[in-house]
C-alpha cells in the first residue's frame, strides 16, 4: 500500500478499466473536423508498404477511422485520432509539437531554432527534412573523384528516435519533444517512459518486446508503416548506426523523462577536424560569412576570419555557390580573378 497521487493516479484508475490515455474519447471532435491531407497521408504510405489495400482506403474517413479502432463504442473520436490527424492537436493538448535548436559552445549559447507544429503524421516528416537541411548539413569529401556527403548521425537512426519519442511520450505532461543540436552531437528529448524492465540502453538493444506508452498512437504509425512492431525499430537503428560505423545512441530513462544522446560518427569528426573551423553546419557559416561581408571582404580576409586554410576547398564550398546565388556581390564583377577583388553581402 502506498499513496499516489496526480498523473500516477490517473494512469492507474484507466489500467483498472482497460484503458490508456491516448484511448480517451474527445466528445466534441468530429471525423470532418480532421485534416484531409493528414488522412491522406497515412493512405499514401500504408498502401506504399502494404499495411493497407487501395480498397480498404477507398471508404468513407468515418469508416476507416473505425476499422483503425479510433472511434469508441460510443461513436466518439480518441484522443490518439486527435494527435494524429487533428491540424491543430494543442487546441486539445497543450505541449503535443517538437521543439529543435541549435546550440554553440554552451547549452546557454543558442543560436536560432525551430518549432514543428500541426498533425503528428505530418511533423515527422517535416522534422526530418528541417534538422537535415538546416541543423545537420552534410560535410564533404572526396573519394577518389567522388564527392560524398557525410552527415554526423545516420537518417534512418535518427527518424526512429524521433518516432519511438512521438509514439511513448506522454502528452498528458504538455511538454513539447525537444531536439538539441550541438557540433558533434544532438540530443533528442521526451517526457515519456519506457517499460520498467527496459531501463538501460544495453538491454533495449536486445530482443524484447513492443509495449508502446500509447497503443493507439502506435497503431496508427504502424499502420502507416512508420514504426515496425516487435521491438524492431531498435534493430533498424543499429543497422543504420553500422552503416556509418558509429556508435549506438545513449539513452537515459528517469523520472523526468527519456533523453537519447547520438553522438558524430568518428568520418564526420575527421573530416570538422580537416575543414579547420568549428561551425557544424554549413547554414551557421553562410550566415557569419554573409554578415562579416556587410562591408566588403577579400577571400584571404574571409580565410583568415574564420580559418579556411583552403583556397580550393572555400570556394568550392562557399564562395562559388554564394556568388551564383547572388548573395555575395564581387566589387569588380568585369574582372572577377583580380587580386583586388573583394566580395560583400
Amino acid at each position: 500500500m502506498r499513496t499516489i497521487t496526480g498523473k500516477e493516479l490517473d494512469k492507474a484508475i484507466l489500467k483498472s478499466q482497460g484503458r490508456t490515455w491516448d484511448g480517451m474519447p474527445i466528445p466534441k471532435l468530429k471525423v470532418t473536423d480532421l485534416r484531409k491531407e493528414a488522412i491522406d497521408l497515412l493512405k499514401e504510405k500504408a498502401i506504399r508498404r502494404g499495411r493497407l489495400t487501395e480498397e480498404e482506403t477507398r471508404v468513407d474517413d468515418t469508416i476507416l477511422m473505425d476499422n483503425l479502432h479510433l472511434i469508441d463504442e460510443e461513436g466518439y473520436l480518441i484522443r490518439a485520432a486527435m494527435l494524429a490527424f487533428y491540424k491543430d492537436p494543442e487546441k486539445w493538448v497543450t505541449g503535443s509539437y517538437i521543439k529543435i535548436g541549435y546550440f554553440g559552445d554552451s547549452d546557454a549559447d543558442l543560436r536560432y531554432q525551430d518549432e514543428v507544429h500541426g498533425s503528428l503524421i505530418e511533423q515527422v516528416d517535416k522534422t526530418i527534412d528541417l534538422v537535415y537541411t538546416k541543423y545537420l548539413k552534410a560535410l564533404i569529401f572526396y573519394d577518389g573523384i567522388q564527392r560524398v556527403e557525410q552527415f554526423m548521425f545516420h537518417q534512418d537512426a535518427f527518424r526512429e528516435i524521433l518516432l519511438n519519442a512521438v509514439v511513448h511520450k506522454d502528452y498528458s505532461s504538455c511538454n513539447p519533444i525537444q531536439i538539441s543540436v550541438y557540433e558533434d552531437k544532438m540530443y533528442i528529448w521526451n517526457d515519456g517512459e519506457m517499460p520498467s524492465e527496459l531501463d538501460s540502453t544495453d538491454k533495449l538493444f536486445m530482443k524484447h518486446s513492443s509495449k508502446p506508452y500509447n497503443p493507439n498512437l502506435a497503431g496508427i504509425f504502424f499502420k502507416s508503416g512508420m514504426i515496425e512492431a516487435w521491438g524492431r525499430g531498435f534493430d533498424k537503428i543499429r543497422e543504420a548506426c553500422a552503416k556509418y560505423n558509429a556508435p549506438l545512441p545513449e539513452y537515459n530513462m528517469s523520472t523526468s523523462g527519456i533523453m537519447v544522446l547520438c553522438k558524430a560518427c568518428d568520418k564526420y569528426l575527421d573530416i570538422l577536424r580537416d575543414n579547420g573551423h568549428h561551425d557544424q553546419t554549413g547554414y551557421d557559416v553562410v550566415m557569419k560569412i554573409l554578415d562579416f561581408c556587410k562591408e566588403a571582404r577579400s577571400i584571404s580576409e574571409i580565410m583568415e576570419k574564420f580559418g579556411f586554410d583552403s583556397r580550393t576547398s572555400f570556394r568550392r564550398k562557399y564562395l562559388n555557390t554564394l556568388v551564383k546565388e547572388g548573395r555575395l556581390k564581387m566589387t569588380l564583377p568585369d574582372k572577377p580573378k583580380s587580386k583586388n577583388q573583394k566580395y560583400y553581402s
